[in-house]
């Protein structure tokens, strides 16, 4: 008997049943099988020695193959499990899933892991590789599972045998003396396994459980090439350096104190960038026809059962109580919104009306999870939400995308990357209306010809959304700007419109934010410029060095006609060396530093330098000035 598979080329081979990648890929080339670490078969990721089916068709999956580093960092995972069991026979394995940019495996040991045992764990791992052991699938059923990993002296396994769902396949890999629960797929040997690092531990709940065991975790990455390897350690240390924790301390910006855990106090420094984030998004509110309103922080429990966050969102929420009355802290501004579209009637004419606010909201993060700028309790939005018709949704989209665009031109981001969150399984509203929902931004997006990808059941409670990722200096992604249609919440509020034949509408709201949070929004600004801003958001604009206390009276004239432009300058008159002031300064990350000797106190010159650019040369005060005010107005980067 002989089976026939098809090629990506759409060539057919023929082999003999039960044949595998394995005979496929030899068939084809010994450089081929060489290369082989797993293979597709109708699309779906499989063991490169798992049996092929008549009629499929088959990839062979090597390192060119995109899903093939997924492959080798789960393998990895894997590899480091299994050199942990060898070096600490007593350790007790949890989970090791890929995440970004690398794995995690979680151990349950009666001493934590220190970093000085990582080196000893990874020359265990390059032993396992070098040993060549084949790695082999194994499908078992539930109790054999159960009974196999309790003779192992795995409770963790047998926990995670016991939470998977009944008529799943339950399978194991096993590689020499090390046996492990997976789904696989994973490389067919671990010589297959190379270029790999180990890089740092942390302690971890068991299922992210306070209540549960404390756990060791290890993590570590991986990739085909060591240059790979090189370049991404290299960026990582690029990252460290440009850490915003770090430099918003070093720089004046914020701080955090335990008296209000995860929640930043801004100095003046930081306070005067937040402000200019604000007059920036302002300007554009003016531009796109949006109104700024203001709304209370504290209302009443009834408006957020109303809305469905007390239902959906309430373990998110702070509440408080006074005169008898429960009362939440806003986590969101969309519901006091709706209470003032209600309190006027509107007619079609009056729409898109559009309701921007930067009030401050509270969501309590658990303190495990929390980081930063990035992951705050207390933060502010540019938060907007436009009431109009269901056939304003195109061009009310197409303007939000126009407003999206001017924003990340202006921050330097590129390379936005695009995806549609679909319907989560805690939701309000029927099918019916998440269909239409869905299928508004669907046919929005592709009208616009933006590609996107899907990701399903990631939508809020109250409807879908589109999320815009963008690339920072670093080429991390991180996501910002959200649009999201929402026809559930108007139902809830009861909010209506006259429609043009004179019968009433339902109104479609559209929540929609740009930078996001403005507090993480400042701190991938941090990052994305490693602390030097732009002139027109830098805390201070220029310093200015006066050489010689003689010099100091022009400085000091320099300083007055400086701020009299509105220009955020300092004059360092300290009798320190210029040297020194001017490092003082470029660890101040100032764009520009103006030094005044004798000369140019004589002539009404000040020469010139830039953080990165160095000496610009001996210029008019006037002029300089000039340039220095056209750069800030039209915000140039």
């Amino acid at each position: 008997m002989t089976i026939e598979v098809r090629l990506p080329d759409d060539s057919l081979r023929q082999l003999p049943e039960g044949a595998t990648g394995t005979d496929l890929a030899g068939g084809i080339g010994a450089r081929l099988l060489d290369a082989a670490l797993a293979i597709k078969a109708d699309g779906k990721l499989m063991d490169l020695k798992a049996p092929l089916v008549n009629g499929a068709k088959v990839e062979i999956v090597t390192s060119k193959t995109p899903e093939s580093l997924e492959l080798i960092r789960h393998s990895t995972a894997h590899l480091l499990a299994h050199a942990v069991k060898r070096l600490y026979p007593n350790a007790r394995v949890g989970i090791g899933p890929v995440i970004e940019d690398g794995f995690y495996y979680d151990f349950w040991v009666e001493k934590p892991f220190t970093p000085e045992d990582l080196p000893v764990i990874e020359a265990e791992m390059r032993k396992i590789v070098a040993e060549g052991i084949e790695v082999v699938r194994e499908d078992l059923g539930r109790d054999a599972a159960v009974a196999r990993f309790e003779a192992m002296g795995e409770p963790l396994k047998v926990e995670v045998v016991s939470g998977i769902p009944s008529g799943d396949i339950i399978s194991g890999y096993s590689q020499g003396d090390f046996y492990d629960l997976c789904r696989g797929p994973h490389v067919p040997n671990t010589a297959k396994l190379k270029v790999f690092k180990l890089q740092s531990i942390a302690g971890a709940y068991w299922k992210g459980d306070e209540k549960n065991q404390m756990l060791s975790r290890i993590y570590g990455t991986a990739f085909h090439t060591q240059k790979e390897l090189d370049d991404h350690l290299k960026r990582l240390e690029e990252a460290k350096a440009r850490d915003h924790r770090k430099l918003g301390k070093e720089l004046g910006l914020f701080s955090f104190h335990p008296e209000a855990p995860a929640s930043p106090f801004f100095h003046p420094k930081g306070t005067q960038v937040y402000n200019e984030l604000v007059t920036y998004v302002r300007e554009l509110y003016f531009k796109y026809g949006y109104s700024e309103v203001i709304t209370p922080q504290i209302m009443d429990v009834a408006l957020w059962k109303t809305s469905g966050h007390y239902e959906n969102f309430a373990d998110s929420m702070y509440f408080t109580t006074a005169e008898e009355r429960e009362y939440a802290m806003k986590p969101m501004n969309c519901p006091g919104h709706c209470l003032m579209f209600g309190t006027q009637k509107h007619s079609y004419r009056d729409l898109p009306l559009r309701f921007a606010d930067f009030g401050r909201l509270h969501r309590y993060e658990r303190s495990g999870v929390t980081h930063g700028l990035t992951r705050v309790r207390t933060f502010c939005q540019d938060d907007a939400h436009i009431y109009c018709t269901p056939e304003q949704i195109k061009a009310e989209m197409a303007s939000f995308l126009d407003l999206l665009k001017e924003v990340y031109d202006t921050f330097g981001f590129e390379g936005t990357r695009v995806a549609l969150s679909t319907r989560p399984e805690k939701r309000l509203g029927t099918d019916e209306i998440w269909d239409a929902a869905e299928g508004a931004l669907a046919e929005a997006l592709n009208e616009a010809g933006i590609p996107f990808t899907l990701n399903p059941g990631e939508g809020a409670f109250y409807g879908p959304k589109i999320e815009f990722q963008v690339l920072d200096a670093l080429k991390r992604p991180w996501q910002l700007g959200t649009l999201q249609v929402d026809y559930m919440m108007p139902q809830r509020f009861d909010l209506n419109y006259t429609q043009a034949d004179g019968t009433e509408g339902r109104p479609v709201m559209l929540h929609r934010a740009i930078l996001g949070s403005l507090e993480r929004f400042m701190g991938i600004l941090i990052e994305h410029t490693a602390g030097a801003f732009p002139a027109w958001l830098a805390p201070t604009q220029v310093t200015i060095l006066p050489i010689t206390d003689r010099a100091n009276a022009f400085a000091t004239e320099v300083l007055a006609q400086a701020k009299a432009l509105g220009i955020r300058a300092d004059l360092d008159a300290r009798n320190e060396s210029l040297k020194a002031k001017i490092r003082e300064a470029q660890l101040a990350k100032v764009p520009y530093m103006l030094v005044i000797g004798d000369r140019e106190a004589e002539a009404g010159t000040v020469s010139v330098r830039h953080r990165h650019r160095g000496d610009l040369g001996v210029q008019p005060l006037d002029g300089f000035l000039a340039t220095l005010v056209a750069e800030v107005k039209d915000r140039q980067r």
